[in-house]
């Protein structure tokens, strides 16, 4: 009975939990419309996020078209099948590598950066501040990091998958042999730009609004204290790996499930 006890007690307090974020969730998309009216805060924070998530992105990229070449080039090879190596780093790319590893990587830089801004905003009493000034934190603070996460990650996904295609090139074309018309034909010829590119873009999306709403809400509700601050940008890492995860299989699952 103790343990049943304690488990109906966790589940009310996740149920509680996932409702709350819920409603913050709800309160942070009716924020938007007065947080477009200072366009020029969605600038900056586009700057702070996106551009200084650009090195990282572009140097994990160039890393994973290079062993993606390597890897497929020798199981291909076996195969008599060399020929395909552009098709499937393309579409292994922009499908799958680039808008999850993106977004993963982006939950551990900007994610993270998010939480410990809100959340030592909140130590140090600014959001409250604002609130007595009658100026809402949503609409100031949290609605133009929002926008500017979500506009980010799909950009940052479209180079990252860029950039790892050039550095499959590079291994494949220049350093293995593999015929350069032969790496970008088939490609150009089997890659759908809707199908493909497009749901990749949806999924990184997602992928943004998931990865930039859980920074934002565990920044905001996290305790007023040094130790509270660290646990919320861990849980910001987990949390938002798991639900990128999690979404990945559902949105695969129902992008191309259809030939």
């Amino acid at each position: 009975m103790n343990a049943l006890a304690r488990l109906g007690a966790w589940a009310l307090r996740a149920l509680q939990g996932l409702g709350h974020a819920t409603f913050f969730f709800l309160e942070l998309l009716r924020a938007i419309p007065e947080s477009l009216r200072r366009f020029g805060l969605v600038v900056a924070q586009v700057h702070a996020i996106g551009n200084r998530s650009l090195v990282i992105i572009l140097a994990s990229g160039l890393a994973v078209g290079f062993v993606l070449a390597l890897q497929m080039y020798y199981a291909l090879v076996t195969y008599g099948a060399a020929e395909s190596l552009g098709l499937i780093v393309n579409l292994a790319l922009v499908r799958e590598l680039g808008p999850v590893v993106t977004a993963l990587l982006f939950a551990g830089r900007a994610g993270t950066s998010l939480t410990a801004e809100i959340g030592l905003m909140k130590a140090g009493e600014q959001l409250s501040a604002m609130e007595l000034m009658a100026v809402d934190p949503k609409s100031r603070v949290l609605a133009p990091r929002f926008i500017a996460g979500v506009f980010s990650m799909p950009v940052l996904a479209i180079l990252f998958s860029a950039i790892g295609i050039l550095g499959a090139y590079v291994v494949a074309v220049l350093l293995i042999g593999v015929d350069a018309g032969n790496f970008w034909s088939i490609m150009q010829g089997r890659v759908d730009v809707f199908r493909d590119v497009g749901n990749g873009i949806v999924k990184s999306f997602v992928f943004g609004i998931i990865c930039t709403a859980v920074a934002l809400y565990q920044g905001h509700e996290t305790q007023a204290t040094p130790e509270g601050v660290a646990y919320a940008t861990t849980r910001t890492v987990v949390i938002s790996s798991l639900g990128i995860l999690g979404m990945d299989f559902v949105l695969t699952a129902l992008m191309f499930s259809t030939p």
